[in-house]
């Protein structure tokens, strides 16, 4: 892993997943979502898909380590705050209703 990816991954990892459970989320409140389908389930998995790619991301960053010291704890640092903004942006999906 290049040294620009291992800094460049936790956050690119983290807007994508970002996007993509409040898509879902917004997409669940459209009339585009089949009726008779609960959204909560659905909404639940892609929040427990994001944050279990950005635990994969930080344990990638911590199993092959770089061979320069500030780019490793730099990255250890960055997947780390990453992994904790996955959590803290599920949180309101799992806590609140889905469209209210």
């Amino acid at each position: 892993m290049t040294n620009i990816l291992r800094l460049a991954l936790p956050f690119t990892i983290w807007l994508i997943g970002f996007s993509a459970v409040y898509a879902l989320q917004g997409l669940t409140c459209s009339r585009h979502w089949p009726e008779g389908v609960e959204p909560r389930p659905a909404l639940i998995a892609g929040a427990a898909l994001f944050v279990g790619v950005q635990g994969l991301v930080l344990a990638a960053l911590l199993a092959r380590r770089s061979s320069s010291r500030f780019v490793q704890t730099t990255a250890t640092i960055l997947g780390t705050a990453a992994l904790a903004a996955a959590l803290w942006t599920v949180l309101p999906v799992l806590t609140i209703t889905v469209c209210g």
